[in-house]
């Protein structure tokens, strides 16, 4: 029995299933080096503060979950089985005071990335701190020994190598929301990716003149149907961005994040996109002949509908991608793509 939420259709929109042997590795890779032994504590407005050993959660409780991953990078994995202590259980053993609101989850990372919940969606979402994956101790690479699993939710609210749960009395944004825009509350089928940008029109129209988003942070940048040939963006941090159809042939978007991009319809024809973020763009019916892919992350792209294989983008031998790269896409994505891999 599948244990998250009940949504129909099943697959949020926008999203495309991966392989079920994979599951992409986004975000840090292990946490900090650290010699002292791993413990998580439960802290701040509750009655009763606790701190565990890992071996002393190993002893609680456990229940066996089977839940859907989906990636605000838009793939999805169905039927991943974890296995760990509800997190109701702990709370309960740790008694929250009545002016706690939020719950903050914080990871034994460099950077201590954190993220957040509100208490009153904890009953209906019911998240897991998980030791187990298919039955085995969860790989470091995927947040092992110990991280959360919260169903129904974009996986960033899911933390890696969990350290820490402190109850807050207002809620604390965490990392990737305050840091990259992410949406706070998370809802797949509300496609609850990204806060609306703040920039201004006539801000946007000045960078533009120059076209020149060299290391710029432009976070949803609205930019569809413009002539932005030969841009260069290189090492801009442009996720979310909206480029259909514009024209942007022989623009550089080396090193750039466009994670979740916007570029359906747009002539990206010998643009540079050499070792981009593209996990989640949109290219579907773009022109990508002459583009150079090649060691751009893919996890979650999308170059034709999903289902029919129909509005595809323009590729050709001139097209650059390599064979590995592939791994990344659907089933559906890497067939579109395979007859012009290197």
């Amino acid at each position: 029995m599948n244990d998250t939420p009940k949504q129909s259709p099943r697959l949020p929109p926008n999203q495309a299933l991966v392989a079920p042997e994979k599951w992409p590795v986004v975000g840090e890779r292990a946490p900090r080096k650290d010699s002292t032994p791993w413990t998580l504590t439960i802290e701040g407005l509750v009655t009763n503060p606790k701190i565990w050993s890992i071996e002393e959660l190993m002893e609680l409780q456990q229940v066996e979950r089977i839940v859907d991953i989906h990636c605000v990078t838009r793939w999805s994995k169905f039927d991943a089985c974890f296995q760990g202590v509800p997190l109701l259980s702990l709370l309960a053993l740790c008694q929250p005071g009545p002016e706690a609101t939020h719950i903050s989850f914080v990871s034994r990372s460099e950077h201590a990335h954190h993220t957040s919940l509100a208490l009153a969606d904890l009953k209906d979402l019911d998240p897991l701190v998980a030791f187990l994956y298919d039955g085995e101790p969860l790989e470091e690479i995927h947040g092992g020994p110990i991280r959360t699993v919260v169903p129904g939710r974009y996986f960033y609210k899911s933390l890696k190598w969990l350290e820490r749960i402190e109850l807050l009395a207002e809620d604390r944004p965490g990392t990737w929301e305050h840091g990259s825009g992410y949406h706070n509350r998370a809802d797949p089928w509300k496609e609850e990716r990204y806060v609306i940008a703040n920039i201004k029109r006539s801000e946007v129209l000045a960078l533009f003149q120059k076209k020149d988003l060299s290391h710029k942070e432009l976070l949803s940048l609205n930019a569809p149907q413009l002539d932005l040939s030969g841009l260069c963006a290189k090492y801009a941090l442009l996720r979310n961005a909206n480029f259909t159809r514009s024209q942007l042939t022989r623009a550089d978007f080396s090193h750039a994040n466009l994670s979740n991009a916007h570029l359906q319809d747009a002539d990206l024809s010998y643009t540079n996109f050499h070792l981009a973020d593209l996990e989640g763009a949109d290219f579907r019916g773009a022109n990508l002949v002459g583009a150079d892919l090649r060691g751009a992350s893919l996890f979650g792209a999308t170059f034709c509908d999903e289902n029919t294989q129909a509005r595809g983008a323009q590729i050709d031998h001139t097209t650059s991608v390599s064979t590995k790269q592939l791994d990344a896409l659907s089933p559906t994505q890497r067939a579109y793509l395979k007859t012009i891999a290197q």
